[in-house]
């Protein structure tokens, strides 16, 4: 099999950045509700506010949108302080206007949450701090600043100077957990779909591998011709060239590499016209000495076990998902074994079983309950760096897809070290007990 491919280096598949027509709908949003809201207060209760003021700013956040819709594309995406200053710009807007229309005493208040919100989806923590700091700045200068609330006609409403102090603590306290949990939630989803894609990309690259033998196939046919030609004036020089000539060597020499020329593409040929031939079908411990084949000479002993209960061994598909997931965690037992590590592969008349263990550290009680999702890593072996912790969440879903349940656990003491086992039904992986019946993952 090929080395399990790394990428615990590899670069982030997404970056955070919005498109300029999702800023500029939700900004249309807030200028209809802001207006309609002024003219609701102002005409059907007949408060007196100061509407030319008020529409003012609104009609500085519908120009704002304007230009951005004439300068530029709808599809454009906007970089990271792109999108930050026009979330402060609405930070800014909505906060004069609570300065004109009652500062925090204003219900509409806790509006100046929802910026932060939209950049806790799309931009890093930085960004976003700098918004909340932007907002709480704003509310502590509302609580103190701002022209009354607009009221019934000859009466001015008044709340104590506590109950204001409190909002500005609930607006605080709502910003701080729900700019938490919503950077939390979206950053899950972001690192979720990027890693989702690496596993897609996994796929790929195997699943072009296993076609090579076609791509085989087809150039030994295209070969074939020539080569035979080569064959024949090869054939028709030696019998022409005399026993004790200096060239009658390299002549012979030259007819029989082209006859094993001719035995390889012979060869070739066969490989995409045998379903059933040795690289479709294998035994469980030719599935075992693949995935051992490329750890040998990490300087770590590997040893093999099989034990069955009953005689006749387990006969699986070639599956690129099955020999990269099984790779994956084997060259993971071998960064962190110290002197060895053991693979044991246990069948029954209705289980098959595959379990790495080694005699490094074992897993950490902080990951070991994680491990399996995305970006979770506590690598700190001899190899190199350290990585994204993609590698075990690939070899996961790719082992899951194939029908097994992976278990994660720490050797029982006084051994020490990780184990990590492999479990399927017989029934979905052995082909001999259906052989007509193809592999239903990725083969």
């Amino acid at each position: 099999m090929t080395a399990p491919m790394n990428l615990d280096h590899a670069p982030a598949f997404g970056q955070r950045n919005v498109r300029l027509d999702t800023l500029i709908r939700l900004r249309w949003l807030a200028v209809g509700g802001q207006t309609a809201t002024v003219l609701v207060v102002g005409l059907v209760f007949g408060f007196p506010l100061p509407v030319p003021a008020c529409f003012g700013l609104i009609a500085a956040s519908a120009l704002l949108n304007v230009v951005l819709r004439l300068r530029f594309s709808s599809s454009r995406r906007l970089s990271e302080p792109n999108t930050a200053m026009l979330l402060g710009f609405d930070i800014l807007q909505l906060a004069a206007l609570l300065y004109l229309t009652g500062g925090l005493v204003n219900p509409f208040a806790f509006l100046m949450i929802a910026p932060v919100m939209i950049s806790a989806t799309a931009l890093p923590p930085q960004k976003t701090l700098l918004l909340a700091s932007l907002v709480l700045i704003a509310a502590t200068f509302l609580a103190i600043h701002h022209l009354p609330l607009p009221w019934y006609e000859g009466e001015v409403l008044e709340l104590p100077l506590l109950y204001i102090g409190a909002v500005w603590l609930a607006l605080t306290c709502s910003l701080g957990l729900m700019g938490v949990f919503t950077f939390r939630v979206a950053d899950e989803a972001r690192q979720l779909s990027d890693a989702l894609a690496a596993t897609e990309l996994v796929l790929a690259r195997e699943q072009h591998l296993s076609a090579l033998d076609g791509l085989a196939a087809a150039a030994a046919h295209e070969l074939g011709t020539p080569l035979a030609t080569i064959a024949l004036v090869s054939k028709e020089l030696e019998r022409e060239i005399e026993a004790g000539s200096p060239h009658a060597e390299d002549v012979r020499l030259l007819r029989t590499q082209t006859d094993r020329c001719r035995d390889i593409l012979r060869k070739l040929t066969t490989l995409a016209n045998e379903p059933d031939g040795h690289f479709d079908r294998m035994s469980l411990a030719q599935l075992i000495e693949e995935v051992v084949a490329p750890t040998r000479d990490f300087g770590i002993d590997v040893h093999v076990l099989r034990e069955g209960s009953t005689p006749d061994e387990p006969i699986v598909a070639r599956s690129p998902a099955i020999l990269y997931g099984l790779g994956n965690l084997l060259e993971n037992a071998v960064d962190f074994a110290e002197t060895d590590v053991h693979v044991t592969a246990r069948w029954s008349d209705d289980r098959v079983t595959i379990e790495i263990e080694d005699d490094g550290r074992g897993f950490s009680e902080t990951v070991l309950d994680r491990l399996g999702d995305p970006y979770v890593t506590s690598r700190a072996t001899r190899s190199a760096g350290g990585g994204l912790g993609l590698g075990v969440f690939i070899a996961k879903t790719l082992l899951e897809r194939s029908g097994a349940r992976l278990t994660f656990a720490n050797r029982r003491p006084p051994k020490r070290g990780a184990c990590v086992e492999a479990e399927w039904e017989r029934a979905a992986i052995d082909l001999s007990r259906s052989p007509d019946a193809g592999p239903s993952f990725p083969a």
